[in-house]
């Protein structure tokens, strides 16, 4: 079963901005500064939070920084990310 193989993860995507990817430190800060204060006085309904269903709380089991260090090497970069939603 071929969906089960580990595969390289694609690129990141760059963040873009009028349909243009933000690849220079001016785009990008173009894009977040435009971003920003388009939003900046908008009024807002908070009550849309209210909609949003609660997720279930996972409770972790203590482990140790060393135990976390161990189960990490065990792994490579060229997985997906399971069911944690971790990444390498």
């Amino acid at each position: 079963m071929n969906w089960v193989n580990k595969h390289k993860l694609s690129t990141t995507e760059a963040i873009k901005y009028n349909r243009n990817p933000c690849i220079t430190t001016d785009s990008l800060w173009e894009a977040l500064h435009t971003t920003f204060n388009s939003a900046l006085h908008q009024q807002i309904d908070e009550e849309v939070l209210n909609e949003i269903e609660p997720k279930p709380t996972t409770i972790w089991a203590p482990f140790l920084k060393e135990e976390f260090c161990q189960a990490l090497t065990k792994y490579n970069n060229l997985s997906a990310p399971g069911p944690d939603k971790l990444i390498w």
